[in-house]
């Protein structure tokens, strides 16, 4: 069964400060290695952060103008480029898909894509593109929404990505940049022990239950009204 959503402990992982700060568009990936005995790529987040300090994530960020223009190989799968286009048009759909590559390769090093002559580019893809690789978009799958409620320090509008270990060039060659202070493999129900942020719990229990059911809905998760709200969306 997935993971409840603790609603108590989202609010209490970026506690309120006020203020009508707009949640930025934001991107997740979740690299997962087995089947049956499924791990993911884990970093715990470095003590100094204003937001969420010393939990255990996925790799991820927000969006960058780069992300728009930015070279890739692969297009999205019907099913996640039709989940995206609900929300956004076509080229943004793409550019969040690839700043969940960057974002990993920034923080880990791993690289996801396909074997391409090394390039000279200017801005956050420089060092992707120099180490001779174009994103491939078509193995990700997009698994679930999430959005910050308001008033907290940090608002973002997160999409969670899922990719094989399969899609990584060289998945042992794991280097931090310093955003996450410890990176490692861990078993999912061994992930689940850890000082996990509530919506990170959440979207580990969907990516399990993804085994059995991989076509499940889209999980969609945002404050209305006061309340916490969980849809699950064809």
């Amino acid at each position: 069964m997935s993971e409840p959503f603790d609603a108590k402990q989202d609010l209490l992982d970026a506690p309120r400060v006020g203020g009508r700060q707009r949640p930025r568009d934001a991107a997740t990936l979740i690299l997962t290695r087995g089947d049956k005995n499924l791990e993911v790529l884990m970093g715990r987040r470095a003590a100094g952060h204003v937001f969420m300090a010393s939990k255990w994530v996925f790799p991820g960020g927000r969006i960058d103008r780069s992300d728009f223009t930015a070279r890739f190989s692969g297009e999205l799968s019907s099913i996640t480029a039709r989940r995206l286009e609900k929300e956004m048009p076509a080229r943004r759909a793409r550019a969040l898909a690839l700043t969940a590559i960057r974002e990993t390769f920034e923080e880990t090093g791993l690289i996801l894509g396909k074997p391409a002559p090394a390039a000279s580019v200017a801005g956050p893809w420089r060092e992707y593109r120099q180490a001779g690789a174009l994103p491939d978009l078509s193995c990700l799958t997009y698994i679930a929404r999430a959005i910050t409620p308001p008033g907290r320090t940090r608002r973002f509008d997160a999409r969670f990505f899922t990719a094989p270990i399969e899609a990584l060039r060289d998945p042992d060659n794991i280097v931090g940049s310093g955003e996450l202070d410890e990176i490692a493999w861990l078993p999912i129900q061994e992930a689940m022990q850890q000082d996990l942020p509530s919506i990170t719990r959440f979207v580990l229990g969907e990516a399990l239950e993804r085994l059995e059911s991989p076509n499940r809905p889209l999980a969609f998760v945002r404050m209305l009204h006061g309340q916490h709200r969980i849809e699950h969306l064809d």
